[in-house]
């Protein structure tokens, strides 16, 4: 899993509630188990029309938020079913931060896992950084994870909270695979043990 520890880049903002999987990545682009090529058909039912033309006006359409990698929701964003092919699809577009005043739990522990930093924050901070999302080219914002903070294109501070160990996991890049490679040798030594004082298992 890619690190993450200091991300700077054009914050969007999704002006919408309650956002499920379903409309993060429709269903019809479940078939594959493969974390790339996600991202063309992210949100493709606000994207594109029932023709599979582009919508000029969608925000994800317009520069500078074409190479966005901060999204700026709203509540309750990422309910629905726990498909893991949500955050697969924001990752591939290039989103590695989601600030939103509450998330789907099973979404937030996913975007975890993928690499992906979900921040909650009360709806008054989250209306200072739609407004800094709002300014184009500008709309420039760092999200410091060691620092917890995110800076906005004026210097405004945001202090974030974030689990220690989420924290770490992201910090060094290390996904639920990595962590349990972390504790190799005491698994070969408990197997050691194991095949000696049980040689029939």
């Amino acid at each position: 899993m890619e690190k993450f520890t200091t991300l700077t880049g054009i914050a969007v903002h999704l002006p919408m509630i309650n956002v499920d999987t379903d409309m993060i990545i429709p269903k019809q682009y479940l078939k594959t188990i493969a974390r790339t090529g996600l991202g063309e058909d992210l949100f493709a039912e606000l994207r594109y029309d029932e023709a599979g033309e582009r919508l000029a006006d969608f925000v994800l359409h317009t520069d500078p938020y074409t190479e966005a990698k901060i999204l700026i929701a709203g509540e309750n964003f990422g309910c629905g079913s726990s498909r893991e092919h949500a955050p697969w699809a924001l990752l591939d577009f290039g989103f590695r931060c989601i600030v939103a005043p509450s998330f789907a739990d099973i979404f937030y522990n996913n975007c975890f896992k993928n690499g992906i930093l979900p921040i909650v924050l009360p709806q008054s901070e989250i209306d200072k950084l739609i407004d800094d999302a709002s300014r184009g080219a500008n709309a420039m914002m760092t999200v410091d994870l060691e620092a917890q903070e995110i800076r906005g294109p004026d210097g405004g501070v945001i202090k974030f909270d974030v689990d220690p160990h989420r924290k770490r996991c992201l910090i060094e890049g290390l996904d639920d695979i990595a962590l349990t490679m972390e504790k190799a040798d005491a698994i070969a030594a408990f197997e050691q043990e194991n095949c000696a004082s049980r040689p029939w298992a």
